[in-house]
């Protein structure tokens, strides 16, 4: 597979918005994310996750493709660890690139290889490290593989723009 593919395939970013500038700068003008966590549910909080977010109505919204562990080079740690923090580096990354902030980050949705319960704590932790108390909805979906094999973690974003 040629490299112009492979990063097509796991390092792309869609925009689903028109007239849409290059580059876009969040200001503190912009509108905020509502975090709902209801006290009659389970609090996900300790596990790194809000229970439901809400975009303002005026809000523009991006979709961040599946952001895997390879870093600039396209290489791949077999460190499951490294490979979830090189992944929300470069998620921070394309985020940059749409001159958004973690706290407008409204959905992550994650793949994990082989998920048990010992990589919840990584996962919580970056998780924690990149968004704070501004804790996303999230989704884990245990998967027996990803786009390339030696894939361990992707994740995925949905972001409120202005």
């Amino acid at each position: 597979m040629s490299r112009a593919i492979k990063h097509l395939l796991i390092g792309g970013l869609i925009i689903m918005t028109t007239g849409v500038p290059a580059a876009t700068t969040a200001t503190e003008k912009d509108l905020k994310l509502t975090i709902i966590n209801p006290p009659n549910l389970y609090d996900p909080t300790p596990n790194g996750y809000s229970t439901a977010v809400i975009v303002p109505r005026e809000a523009r919204v991006a979709y961040i493709s599946g952001q895997g562990g390879q870093d600039s080079t396209g290489a791949l740690s077999p460190d499951f660890a490294v490979q979830v923090k090189q992944a929300y580096a470069n998620l921070r990354a394309a985020l940059d690139a749409l001159g958004a902030r973690p706290d407008q980050v409204a959905k992550l949705t994650v793949f994990v290889v082989d998920h048990d319960m010992s990589k919840l704590e990584v996962l919580t932790k970056n998780v924690e490290d990149m968004f704070g108390k501004a804790l996303p909805a999230q989704t884990l979906i245990p998967v027996p593989k990803l786009a390339i094999d030696p894939m361990l973690f992707e994740v995925e974003a949905v972001v409120a723009l202005d």
